[in-house]
């Protein structure tokens, strides 16, 4: 294959005008042996290694740093005088600033115009732009620039970095590479090598997003981990406990000094100081009140202000807004100046977290160090700990209620019993099996009630059980709650079961998981009717339940179940508590049924 891309180019070059001075038959020949041997393999060589190096860019850079790598490479390998990168950003509709070698942002414009500029024609067509003089360019306004760095002719040449979600927007922007040379003449050679190093910076800003993604994944986990082992502690839901457990998870993106979280009144003119870190006593005044006005980055951050003036001292942005200087921002209050000196705290970030559109919440992060700004990945870690840590809050709240939830429970699974007693007594469960076996159930399902609230106070209930015996009765009982729900031709069909079939946990749990699977099922049932069919057996090392109905779900729905994307609480519910029993759960789609399978450690 390379012999013929080696003769043909010989061929090619023998149609040249000079080539007929060359008739010799060994010249052609010693051309040729020379092209494959020595001349090709030495240019492909010197290719790969500056590609190599766009490659080989470390992805932990900020893409500034990236941009700023790659339109060094370039430089270097096309004797060029200095590159630079603009990226368009559609919330301005303009050309922002994105790097450049020699670095030089301090002195470029932050942003020019889309319309009737190189960078932007660049862009919009997505073809290389060829300037042979910048002096006589008119689409290219600072002149004055140009002339001072001694550069006189320009490649513009487009890059684009596709997007990972459905969500998201191509980025799409241009590196600019500027020549000494008057009317110079661009070689295709020179332009070919432009346009493949700058597709090659897609691959490094993939590589850095998918590190981020790794590295979001894992921070997510981990604050997700910390939160659960809270949870599930004997003494309850506490906000400074949680805040204690996680905040050590973000020290390697930020040198925190402090964090705090702030809900904001429906009519927007006050906040209440919720939870803080550190708990030092003195240090915030939990449950106090201030008025949105008392902060001008309060006022910033709620949108207040509609067109705030720009200063070098703050980054506002739709996802955070930066404090970059504390001491000589306008946006910072007096006693908030005096705190930050006495903290050495010498940036302040605020992230928004929204319900409906609305802003709720807020945190804010005070660090140590003078932070210029975040990266993407960063403030989704930040906007996830957030979302967390007002669901911490809400379950702590939730908490407080509950404690108290104990005493008529087991109040109203004590009167049932007596009540049961008293008929017996009487006789009159003997004359109406019907008052029986209502009866049964209202006992059994106050008792279940009594064991609910027991474990709110987080009671130890792991014990042996027998899985076939838990599904029989939970069974029983989802049949008259087929009768409430009025549902019609809906035929059970019980068994095979294995008897016993022994596991291990909460009967709580057990029986929740169950209940939430049977009636997901008796629901999905079409209005025509279907079946209901349950069984239990061994697989492996597994106790199983497998509950069968007829109706489908669509794949897509299927795997969201799976991943903890349903919308309904009782599936969440039902993954949870299955994975607390050191199980699985799997969901099988038929023709024209769905299969919910509960795999349980079986005991011996």
């Amino acid at each position: 294959m390379i012999s013929d891309f080696v003769e043909r180019l010989v061929k090619d070059i023998q149609t040249e005008p000079w080539a007929k001075r060359c008739p010799d038959e060994p010249f052609w020949e010693y051309l040729t042996s020379s092209l494959q041997n020595v001349f090709l393999p030495a240019f492909l060589n010197e290719t790969n290694e500056r590609v190599e190096q766009i490659i080989e860019i470390d992805p932990d850079r900020t893409e500034p740093e990236i941009l700023a790598r790659v339109t060094r490479y370039m430089v270097m390998f096309l004797g060029a005088l200095s590159a630079s990168v603009r990226i368009y950003d559609p919330d301005t509709g303009q050309m922002i600033s994105y790097g450049s070698f020699p670095f030089e942002e301090a002195a470029r414009p932050t942003f020019i115009p889309l319309e009737h500029t190189i960078a932007g024609d660049v862009v919009t067509t997505q073809q290389t732009h060829l300037v042979p003089n910048i002096l006589k360019e008119e689409r290219y306004s600072d002149k004055d620039v140009v002339r001072r760095k001694g550069a006189h002719s320009l490649m513009a040449v487009p890059f684009a970095i596709p997007r990972f979600f459905p969500h998201e927007r191509d980025t799409v922007g241009v590196i600019q590479i500027y020549y000494p040379e008057p009317d110079r003449e661009f070689p295709p050679l020179d332009i070919q090598m432009a346009e493949i190093m700058a597709r090659r910076l897609s691959f490094v800003i993939a590589r850095k997003k998918i590190l981020s993604l790794y590295r979001i994944k894992e921070k997510k986990e981990a604050i997700d981990r910390k939160i659960f082992l809270k949870l599930g502690s004997r003494e309850g839901i506490k906000m400074k406990e949680v805040f204690n457990r996680v905040i050590p998870e973000i020290a390697d993106i930020i040198n925190l000094q402090s964090c705090t979280l702030f809900s904001v009144s429906e009519d927007q003119e006050h906040v209440v100081l919720e939870a803080g870190y550190p708990d030092t006593p003195g240090y915030h005044g939990i449950g106090k009140t201030f008025s949105i006005k008392a902060e001008p980055a309060f006022e910033l951050l709620l949108g207040r202000e509609t067109q705030p003036a720009a200063t070098p001292f703050e980054v506002v942005t739709p996802a955070y807004v930066l404090i970059v200087d504390p001491q000589r921002s306008e946006r910072i209050s007096q006693n908030l100046k005096r705190f930050a000196s006495n903290h050495n705290i010498n940036s302040i970030l605020y992230i928004p977290l929204r319900a409906g559109g609305e802003i709720t919440h807020f945190m804010t992060f005070d660090a140590l160090d003078f932070r210029q700004g975040y990266s993407e990945w960063e403030i989704e870690i930040f906007l996830f700990l957030g979302r967390e840590l007002l669901q911490a809050q809400r379950l702590e709240q939730l908490d407080d209620t509950l404690h108290d939830f104990k005493n008529p429970a087991i109040a109203t699974a004590g009167f049932a019993r007596r009540l049961k007693n008293l008929l017996r007594q009487e006789g009159a469960l003997s004359k109406n099996p019907t008052i029986r076996k209502y009866l049964d159930i209202l006992v059994d399902e106050t008792s279940r009630l009594q064991e609910m609230a027991m474990s709110i106070q987080h009671l130890d209930l792991d014990q042996p059980l027998d899985l076939t015996e838990v599904l029989k009765r939970r069974v029983e009982i989802n049949q008259e709650a087929i009768k409430e729900m009025l549902k019609v031709n809906v035929t059970l069909r019980e068994g095979p079961y294995r008897e016993p079939l022994p596991v291990r946990g909460n009967p709580l749990h057990l029986e929740r998981i169950l209940d939430n699977l049977l009636n997901n099922a008796t629901k999905a049932i079409p209005l025509k009717g279907g079946d209901l069919s349950v069984k239990t057996y061994v697989e492996d090392y597994w106790a199983c339940v497998e509950i069968a109905n007829t109706g489908l779900i669509a794949e897509e729905d299927r795997l969201r179940l799976l991943e903890g994307g349903s919308r309904g609480r009782g599936f969440y519910i039902t993954q949870r508590l299955v994975r607390l029993l050191k199980g699985q759960l799997e969901v099988r789609v038929g023709q024209d049924s769905t299969r919910m399978i509960v795999r349980i450690p079986l005991v011996e």
